[in-house]
């Protein structure tokens, strides 16, 4: 009798810890082997030194992440916390989906170590953090010093006028050039850069849903990329240079300009010395200001999770110093942290060029609008067919921007109308 106490006592209190045990549900959207290989070592981490707690990983493939995540949300399938990419911050936070983690901020003991950029993108919508950036894509100018000194250049450029003197310089050098041209797949980044940057503004739109696309600023913008070209200050061949095109441009001494994210620095730093080459933030327009383009991801908290506390743990985790470093490092992003300056792989001379460009006010970060059903077509078709157009003298800088901002003002008064 005593032993079949005994084993009912120990049953119950199995059971009772079977009932304590927490299952969190997380869903990875920007799916790679590595980076979910790099997250399930955080998140054991995070079950270890919180004992009870198990944490469902769900990996979607990028390409169908948009869908699949629906999907799931549909079916009431919802997870406690979620990678969130910048495109979809709005549609969550705006449907009331996604929790206010500024409760939570402010108490945690690293909100001050987040830097300015982080919070202010992590409060796009209605000034609340319903997502913590874990860190970001930004374009910032790398430089060839070597190719510099030897075209009389003493320093790298500051704003357009001298970036334009610089590339003239360098491309006076047998078989160089000043600038690595993206005008293949992905040079969209760069049309919109120098075009908002001789507008002086990034806004794509006006109030009543026209292009900004053919005003006077963005031509003159698009005419200077044009000229640029024509004028043999960048590659003949790079009307059709993608990413490997550019960065190999690079790193071979072809040219002595490169706008890039951080991912095109492991390349780089693997066949050029640290002190041949530098970064810099984008060179700055008439106006004072550049607009570099920036994209980013972080983590967010379901409003419909049962285990908030907990979720946050598991963000807080993700975000931390240990957490957000080991995961930049794995995605090629810079930090969220300010702290991060201070880890011997950001401490070199080429990210310091990343961070001060993301402390720099007048260094406006640049979104594209994703939000847009027309968008993914005009990025990855109608923008290069016709922007090669112009560069080989087909169409004129001014019909170019019409082209463009046709399309893209159906596409906006489209989306406005929806909301109506």
């Amino acid at each position: 009798m005593k032993r079949l106490i005994t084993a009912a006592l120990l049953t119950t209190m199995m059971a009772g810890t079977a009932l304590a045990d927490t299952t969190l549900k997380l869903v990875e959207v920007i799916t790679s082997p590595d980076r979910t290989e790099t997250l399930k070592s955080i998140v054991a981490k995070f079950e270890e030194a919180n004992p009870g707690t198990h944490v469902e990983i769900i990996s979607l493939p990028w390409g169908e992440a948009f869908q699949k995540f629906a999907t799931m949300v549909s079916a009431g399938d919802v997870p406690d916390v979620m990678e969130m990419p910048d495109t979809w911050l709005s549609l969550y936070a705006n449907n009331g989906m996604l929790e206010s983690l500024e409760p939570y901020l402010k108490d945690w003991e690293y909100t001050s170590d987040l830097s300015d950029r982080t919070l202010e993108l992590g409060r796009d919508v209605k000034d609340t953090a319903y997502m913590l950036p874990y860190g970001f894509y930004l374009r910032a100018m790398f430089y060839n010093k070597k190719l510099l000194a030897e075209a009389g250049v003493s320093e790298p450029p500051k704003t357009m006028d001298e970036f334009l003197d610089a590339s003239k310089k360098v491309s006076a050098l047998p078989g160089k050039y000043g600038y690595c041209l993206r005008g293949g797949p992905g040079g969209l980044n760069g049309w919109v850069m120098f075009g908002a940057t001789m507008a002086g503004s990034n806004a794509f739109f006006n109030e009543d849903g026209t292009s900004t696309f053919n005003s006077e600023g963005w031509v003159k913008g698009l005419t200077w990329l044009i000229d640029l070209y024509k004028n043999g200050y960048a590659p003949k061949d790079a009307v059709n240079w993608g990413f490997n095109e550019i960065v190999s441009g690079f790193y071979s001494g072809t040219c002595a300009f490169l706008d890039q994210d951080p991912d095109a620095l492991i390349a780089i730093a693997d066949r050029m010395k640290p002190e041949d080459f530098g970064v810099i933030g984008m060179p700055k327009g008439p106006s004072g200001k550049a607009f570099p383009t920036i994209g980013y991801a972080g983590w967010s908290m379901l409003s419909s999770s049962e285990n908030k506390d907990l979720s946050w743990k598991l963000i807080s985790a993700l975000e931390g110093p240990e957490g957000n470093i080991a995961w930049s490092k794995r995605t090629g992003t810079l930090p969220a942290l300010k702290s991060a300056e201070n880890d011997p792989f950001y401490s070199s001379d080429q990210f310091k060029g990343w961070f001060e460009e993301l402390g720099d006010k007048d260094a406006v970060p640049t979104t594209m609008p994703t939000y847009l059903e027309e968008f993914a077509y005009f990025k990855d078709s109608l923008a290069i067919s016709t922007s090669q157009e112009a560069l080989l003298g087909d169409i004129t800088p001014q019909e170019l921007a019409d082209q463009w901002a046709d399309y893209m003002t159906k596409a906006q008064q489209k989306y406005l109308e929806s909301k109506n």
